[in-house]
């Protein structure tokens, strides 16, 4: 190279170690060199031709430097050095192609750096030899063993490129990663093993029971922890909260209790997941107990909460407090879920805190806004007025402020709002009776017999407000602000038996009549009483009549008075006494007209003034007596009550004739003897024997003598006791009595008390 090139000449970058991603492949030598010396070029290598040298580049052999180079003279006058590349030329071919490039040198020697051949030929850009500072070691190229002879210029080539394969980095840190994390498993794995082995046989760390800690106690140990700190609170009154609602309930009443052999079962597992092991030193594992539990009892109690947790919804509505109406907002309500809250307290119950019991909650479809819409719109205003109804000649009737709340009222609309209802019948109960005076009553028409002979009385057409006619507008006439006046509408309103249809009864002859006598006066004014009660009654075709269910009760209220009676076969008195007489009579009435016999009763011993077999009795709710109309035409009955006799007659139209034939008596009885204490609830009686009769009815049609029907009815009346009254024997005096001759004293029989008997079936007034 000339002078010019040296003075432009660059030094090699400084470098302490090689740099693999350099582009020369190269070793350090063993053998430091001048560090100012270069490579000179060869004398023999060609130019391309007509390329100028360029000025700026020196000339670099093609060869490598070798071990032992000299010293190098100047660029202008140092003869060309030949490089023997035969070596390095043997060294590549015997190298593997995938062996590094690079190879660690061993410590403490020199490193030779190998420059790679340059091909003959131009350069492109600056080509400078690499220098190194002082201290680091030069690059020199060896010694040539022998002259390379001069090699033919190739043709024109392109520069060579370094190679593309990154360097592979060293294996030795991941060996020693390896080794290092393989000591810390087996560290791991004996600490593990090591803990296992300590903590096997007692309860696993950080367990708790019911909130009690137990980890790493024996199993002896956590029994006696949990039975001192968990077994009490079986016995202690729990809370429990089922939604907005707080009570209590004592647990072992319930019927719950703590299966100690199970829990402790449960707490003696000792996990063996590591993770599960190593998290155990911070963190606690609750497992809660097992519950022993009574069906039964615990469902028991749970169903006595529910008088407390239990609420019906509430829907919203608005209520009227006097003339002031008042919205009242909807609320939900709730019912104790069963099957949850048996759960619910199985489970916590040992912990001693306040369990939530589930709800379910029972919705309402009314809005706050809905009730409100209804307060504006409709309460408010109907309550602003009076209600006013005008009647004739100036008569009004008044539904007041105060009372409109019982005419107005509010539902559910379903769709959240609430919708008017109005009380028609409660607001013809307050308006109707203050206009009564201004109406005209229909009237029934009736039959008389005051002529002797039956006679129809016209039946009266009433004429009364028509109040569902009058009320038809009362919602808009109570949604106004101001008068909540209308006017009465009156109409016509026909009788229930209007003339026409009474003279079409046809009641104009009797068809059947019975009279008896023989009562006491006592009796006789019950009688007359009860006669005059069904005088007059009509019995249209078809009907059915009751002689309890037409005089009603017949007490101290009605005007009856005490007389006698027959309970439990013997003679006895009771308000209402001497009725059965009525029933008699008026059973043959009906018997001789024709009725049919629906019920009736006899008595249950045989009074004399009767016909065998022919007559009946009557007990207020206990005894009836009953017949039907079975003719086309109607009956009216005629009961005439006198001093000692009743008869009742039977008024219609005849159309059979009835003949009645007794039987024989049969089957005499005696009658026993009852002995009672004197007194006023003892009558004496000489008896009478009991015996069997019968009685047969033949009806027959009235116009041509035909028999229609035969009926046998077959009683058995008993005895009539004979009851003495006699009073207590006087005790004997002291002196007269002995020991061997004293006579047990009697106890006196107990006088009936004067209440109303409970009668037998077969007894009666």
């Amino acid at each position: 190279m000339n002078d010019e090139d040296g003075d432009k000449g660059s030094k090699a970058p400084e470098r302490s170690t090689p740099d693999p991603s350099a582009t020369p492949e190269s070793v350090e030598p063993e053998n430091v060199a001048d560090p100012a010396a270069e490579v000179p070029a060869p004398d023999d290598a060609p130019e391309p031709e007509n390329a100028p040298a360029p000025e700026d580049a020196p000339a670099v052999d093609d060869a490598p430097a070798l071990e032992d180079q000299a010293e190098q003279p100047s660029a202008d006058d140092a003869p060309t050095t030949q490089l023997n590349l035969g070596d390095l030329g043997e060294r590549s071919e015997e190298q593997a192609p995938d062996a590094p490039l690079w190879v660690e040198p061993p410590a403490n020697e020199d490193v030779t750096q190998v420059i790679p051949a340059i091909p003959p030929g131009p350069v492109p850009g600056p080509t400078a030899a690499y220098t190194t500072p002082a201290d680091e070691p030069t690059v020199v190229a060896p010694a040539a063993a022998a002259q390379v002879p001069p090699q033919p210029a190739p043709e024109t080539s392109a520069p060579a490129e370094p190679s593309a394969e990154p360097t592979k980095p060293a294996r030795a840190p991941w060996v020693k990663i390896a080794a290092v994390t393989g000591g810390v498993i087996a560290l791991i794995g004996i600490a593990y093993a090591a803990d296992l082995a300590v903590s096997s046989g007692n309860v696993p760390r950080g367990v708790t029971v019911a909130g009690v800690d137990v980890g790493g106690s024996s199993r002896e140990e956590a029994e006696a922890i949990l039975q001192a700190q968990v077994g009490p609170r079986a016995d202690q009154p729990l809370t429990v909260t089922a939604g907005d609602v707080s009570t209590q309930l004592v647990p072992s009443a319930a019927g719950l209790g703590v299966d100690w052999e199970a829990t402790l079962d449960r707490a003696d597992s000792q996990p063996l997941n590591p993770f599960t092991r190593l998290t155990s030193f911070f963190t606690t594992d609750e497992i809660g107990v097992v519950s022993t539990r009574d069906e039964a009892a615990l469902a028991s109690a749970v169903d006595g909460l529910r008088s407390e947790t239990d609420r019906a919804s509430r829907e919203g509505t608005v209520v009227f407090e006097g003339p002031t109406p008042v919205p009242v907002d909807p609320s939900t309500g709730q019912n104790l879920n069963g099957e949850g809250a048996e759960a619910a307290l199985t489970e916590e119950w040992a912990f001693g805190r306040t369990v939530d019991l589930p709800v379910d909650v029972v919705p309402v479809t009314v809005t706050k806004e809905g009730v409100q819409r209804a307060l504006a719109e409709v309460a408010v205003p109907a309550a602003s007025a009076d209600l006013v109804v005008t009647g004739r000649d100036g008569k009004v009737a008044t539904a007041a402020r105060q009372q409109i709340g019982a005419i107005v009222g509010f539902e559910p609309d379903g769709n959240g709002g609430l919708k008017p209802t109005y009380n028609i019948e409660a607001a013809i109960g307050i308006l109707a009776p203050q206009l009564v005076s201004t109406e005209i009553a229909p009237k029934d028409a009736t039959i008389t017999l005051d002529g002797g002979s039956p006679t129809v009385v016209p039946a009266v057409v009433g004429d009364l407000v028509q109040w569902p006619k009058t009320l038809e507008t009362l919602p808009e006439l109570l949604r106004g602000n101001g008068s909540h006046a209308t006017a009465a509408v009156y109409g016509p309103v026909p009788p229930a038996l209007t003339t026409e249809a009474a003279q079409a009864l046809g009641v104009k002859e009797v068809i059947g009549e019975f009279t008896t006598g023989g009562f006491s006066a006592a009796s006789g004014t019950n009688i007359r009483l009860a006669a005059s009660e069904i005088n007059g009654a009509l019995i249209k075709p078809g009907d059915t009549f009751s002689l309890n269910g037409y005089t009603g009760p017949r007490g101290t209220a009605q005007g009856y008075v005490e007389s006698g009676i027959i309970n439990n076969g013997r003679p006895d008195t009771a308000v209402g006494g001497g009725v059965s007489q009525v029933a008699t009579t008026l059973y043959n009435a009906a018997y001789f007209a024709g009725m049919e016999d629906v019920a009736h009763t006899e008595h249950s011993y045989y009074i004399s003034r009767y016909p065998e077999a022919r007559e009946a009795t009557v007990f207020e709710g206990a005894i009836d007596l009953q017949f039907r109309n079975t003719a086309k035409t109607g009956v009216m009955i005629q009961a005439i009550g006198g001093a000692s006799d009743l008869t009742i007659r039977f008024w219609g139209t005849k159309t059979v004739d009835v003949e009645s034939i007794t039987g024989n008596r049969t089957k005499p009885t005696e009658p026993d003897t009852v002995t009672l204490p004197a007194g006023d609830h003892c009558i004496a009686s000489s008896g009478a024997p009991g015996f069997t009769a019968s009685d047969t009815r033949v009806i027959s049609d009235h116009a041509t003598g035909q028999e229609i029907s035969r009926n046998t009815r077959t009683v058995r009346y008993d005895p009539v006791p004979i009851v003495k009254c006699e009073e207590p024997a006087a005790a004997p005096k002291p002196d007269e009595r002995t020991p061997a001759a004293s006579p047990a004293p009697s106890a006196p029989a107990e006088s009936p008390k004067p209440t109303t008997p409970k009668p037998n079936p077969n007894d009666g007034e």
